[in-house]
This record gives structure tokens, sequence and C-alpha cells, in this order.
């Protein structure tokens, strides 16, 4: 009857979640305390207390309403020590035009549509047919815990930065948080590699019992191929090298064999100094395959601490990695990398050139016949801090057209595909859009002519690049960081020969590398260096 079915409806709709004192906009971690966020609910009065400030000093729920409840959050900056201040105030709105009441209860939530199938089609076409039909459902579902139809049916994958989830929890990566020292809160995120050190404090009587320093700790729990999945995938063990008390390393025939952490001899052998994860995955965002490789060593009863390293890193399958050239500054000899901005793309990404599979910065490569007609084609790779120069020998005739052979020298000179942007660190990723330097180019004139073409043609004969670097960072361990790069292009004009002779004219490629670096002025103290690493989604949304 339709009384029935409207009182159904009135006790069955959902209620509102607008609770402002469990809202947090600035909870982005998982499972780890946001800073400055004081709604945070995995902060402690620890965590508070080094606060500054709060990022989001009050939270509110609609702000069309005529009256609402209201969270304000402030620091006492004169407690000792500082304390997080929590009120629930009621929020009067000053405007004219608010809402009173939220009764239309078909606003607050979104219903599943449901999905057609070959047995609920015809109630479905019967229902929907019309060129009116109502958007209120017969019933609300109340059950969040029983699953829709859409929810069966709606494929999960991992994303970028999503934490990767295991069957208990997540794949957490042991690195430092405020302090030096190690935190195994730290999940490990889709498709973000991740390199870290931390300090650990061990004992030869614990160490047994410490569950960071086992093999075990690393690999006990499978990850899940997809997120919220029953599919899940071991982490297998790929290497392990042992590392004595002096230093040499050991790379152990057998991978397969877990070693725990054990007394002997008043040492505690076994225990992980370093791991390093490799995830293989699918374009499609699925996790196939996860390999784990230690480095297992040894301390005496002198040692109370030990520093860990935690590595990350992806492939997708049937791809090869790209090599890096520094991590992060350049290395002296390893290649330039460069790329492009395609359409479509905000940011550069790496490129494919013809002759290079890497995204490199080339020039020109010198061959032994010295002929530039022959030479087309021929790449070579701008090495970091090596000054290069190379080039041929063009033979011009008077049958020779002018724009065909401009052209020409452009493609020998540039290549078929010249960057818009190089890599201003060795291991700069392409969605990293302020770790990328565009390149200026120049074109001069020179006042030489040769004798060639009836009229006046102007061709370019030399490309001269020029590097700009700095060192950045420590003054203990600087890395070579480029920021600015140059490419200018040299023209001559021709004029016409006599018929019959010939000239040739030198065609030359250069880089140049300058250092353009402060020096340290007589006496200059440098500033502390604080070792402290955010976490890896600090500034998510933003990259």
């Amino acid at each position: 009857p339709p009384e029935t079915r409207a009182a159904v409806r009135t006790h069955s709709g959902p209620a509102p979640v607008t609770d402002v004192a469990k809202l947090c906009v600035c909870d982005l971690l998982v499972a780890q305390c946001d800073v400055n966020c004081c709604c945070d609910p995995d902060c402690t009065a620890a965590d508070f207390s080094l606060f500054t400030t709060c990022s989001v000093p009050i939270v509110t729920g609609d702000n069309r309403l005529c009256s609402q409840k209201a969270a304000i959050y402030s620091l006492d900056v004169e407690a000792n020590p500082p304390e997080r201040i929590f009120k629930l105030i009621d929020q009067v709105n000053p405007s004219v035009f608010c809402i009173h009441a939220t009764n239309y209860k078909e606003a607050l939530s979104f219903s599943s549509p449901q999905m057609p199938t070959s047995e609920n089609f015809d109630q479905l076409l019967k229902e929907f047919e019309s060129a009116a039909f109502s958007a209120e459902p017969d019933s609300w579902n109340m059950n969040t815990d029983a699953q829709s139809p859409s929810d069966a049916n709606e494929t999960y994958r991992y994303e970028y930065g999503v934490p990767i989830q295991t069957v208990d929890a997540f794949l957490r990566l042991p690195s430092p948080v405020v302090s030096s020292w190690c935190s195994d809160a730290n999940p490990a995120g889709f498709l973000v590699n991740q390199a870290t050190k931390c300090t650990r404090s061990v004992s030869v009587e614990k160490c047994g019992n410490i569950q960071a320093v086992s093999m075990l700790f690393y690999i006990n729990s499978s990850i899940l191929a997809v997120p919220k999945s029953s599919q899940m995938v071991n982490i297998t063990v790929q290497s392990v090298v042992v590392q004595s008390l002096n230093g040499m390393w050991t790379l152990l025939n057998s991978s397969d064999i877990l070693r725990l952490p054990m007394i002997l001899d008043e040492m505690c052998i076994n225990i992980v100094l370093g791991v390093s994860y490799h995830i293989t995955y699918t374009d499609a965002g699925e996790i196939i395959e996860a390999a784990a490789s230690f480095v297992l060593g040894a301390i005496n009863k002198e040692a109370l601490s030990i520093q860990q390293s935690c590595e990350i890193s992806f492939t997708q399958v049937n791809t090869k990695p790209v090599p890096l050239s520094g991590n992060p500054g350049y290395v002296v000899g390893l290649p330039v990398r460069a790329g492009f901005r395609p359409q479509g793309y905000p940011f550069p990404v790496e490129i494919l050139f013809n002759t290079n599979k890497y995204g490199q910065l080339t020039i020109l490569q010198s061959t032994s016949n010295q002929d530039c007609l022959a030479a087309q084609g021929a790449r070579t790779p701008v090495l970091f801090g090596y000054n290069m120069v190379s080039g041929c020998k063009l033979r011009i005739t008077a049958a020779m057209k002018c724009q065909p052979l401009t052209q020409t020298l452009l493609d020998l000179l540039k290549g078929q595909t010249f960057p818009e942007y190089v890599a201003s660190f060795g291991n700069s990723r392409a969605q990293d859009v302020l770790d990328w330097v565009p390149i200026t180019h120049f074109k001069i004139s020179e006042q030489r002519m040769y004798n060639t073409f009836q009229s006046s043609c102007q061709i370019p004969i030399s490309l001269e690049i020029e590097v700009k670097w700095t060192k950045y960072g420590s003054l203990v361990n600087p890395q070579a960081r480029i920021v600015n790069v140059t490419a200018t292009i040299t023209t001559t004009t021709l004029k016409q020969l006599p018929s019959g002779r010939e000239r040739t004219i030198p065609i030359t490629s250069s880089v140049v590398f300058t250092d353009i670096s402060s020096p340290a002025e007589p006496g200059y103290k440098a500033w502390p260096t604080i070792n402290v690493k955010l976490p890896f989604d600090f500034f998510f949304p933003f990259v």
C-alpha cells in the first residue's frame, strides 16, 4: 500500500554525515600525523607540541546553512609543552538568504544505479522508457556493508602515489621523520621511487626481538595485486649480500635461504642493513611481481645503533628501465638527459630519438671519411662535464639548391628531433616539471661569404651548446645541477661560384660545460644541515 511505502521511506532515510568534529581536510597521510594538521586523529599530544600553527583553524559543513556546528582548532603556545585547543561552537550565518533545514533527504546521498542484466533488463526498460520518471528510489538501503551491483562490477587499480596495500596494512619503508631515527610508518606509494636512510637503535642482547632487523619483517606480508582485492603477490628474495665488520660484501649463491638474526660469539649476525624492493606492474595499474634484495650485517657488543637504507623502484612489464645519470646530481661522464613537450601534455616527458632510445642530448658524431652527407643520422650523446667538438666537411657545387641544403644541414646539426628540455638532475622524473630546464635557442650570422649561388643563401654551419651548471646542496657532498642550456646556430652567406667549381665548408658541433657556482668566501661557515626527509606525499595533491 502507498501508506506503508511512505512509512518505510520516512524511517529508513539516510542521515547526513556532517559531524565537523570528525572532518579533517588536511589529513593526507595514511596512519601518520600530518604536520600542522590540528584535526588529524593520528596526531598525539607529543606531535601537537611540535606544531607551529594550525593549517586548518576552522572546519565547517555547508556554509549556506543558517546555523551549524563549527570545529575551532588553535595552539596554546604559552603552555609547556604547547597544547592543541579544540572547541565546538554554534556558527550563525548572517545572510538573509540561508538554508534553515536540510529536509530534502534524497539530496543527502547518492543512490547507486542498478546495473542492467539479462534478468532485470525488462523491468528497467519498463521503469525508464517513458519521457518522465521518478528519480526517487523505492527504498533506502542503510546497510553500508552490503555490496551494491555497481561496487561488484567496479574495477580497482593502483594509481600514482596511492599506498601499496598488503594483507595486513600497507607496504612500509623505514625512513626518518623528525630526527634521523627510523620510523616504520612510511607507506610506499605506487610508482614513487624512494631511497631512505635512517638510524635504528639495536643491541646484541635484544637483536632477536627487534622485528625491523629481520628479513621476515620485509617479506612476510603479501602485496595485494590491486586495492581491495583477494589476489595476492608474494615478495620473493632476489639476492642476499652479507657485509662483514670491516665492510666487505659477499654475495650468497642461494638467495632462497631465510637468514634470521642470531647471536654468535658475542655478535649478532644476519641483521638487515639494507633492503631494496623492485615492483613490476602492468599498464592497467596491477602489481604482478615483487622482489626484495637484502644486505645483511653483524654488530658487536659495542654497537648501539645501525644505519639502515631502504629503496623501492618500479618497472612496467615488458619494458626496460631508463638509466639515470646520477642520484640526484649528475655524475661526470654520464649522458645529459633530455626531453620535449609533446602536444597535449602540460609537462615535458622523456623522449625516444630515432638513434637514441634513452632520451639523451646528442650532437653530430664525427666519421672517418669526414663527409657530412654520409654522416647523417650518426649521433653521439653529450656526456656531463666533457667539453666536446665534432664536425665534418660539406662539398658544395653550383647545382645544389639553397632551401634543401639548409634543411639538410639543420637536420645534421640538431638531429631529427632536437629536445626542448634538459633534466636539471641526473634522476629527474618526467612528472617533476620544475626539474626540467628549457633550452634557449639563439641564431647568429657570420660576415664571411662563400661564392656559390646566384643569389645569397643563408646556411647553418655550426651548433654551439653551452651547459651552465652549479654545485647544489651541502658543501660536504655537493650535487651537480644544470641551471641553463643555450643552443646557438651560426649561419653564413653563400654566393654564386663559376660553373664547374666546387668548395668545401667545415660544419662543426661543440658542447661547453661552464661551472657557475659561487666560490666559498674565506672564513665562510656553512649553514648546519638537518637530516630530515618529508613523506613522499607531503605536498599531495601537488607534485
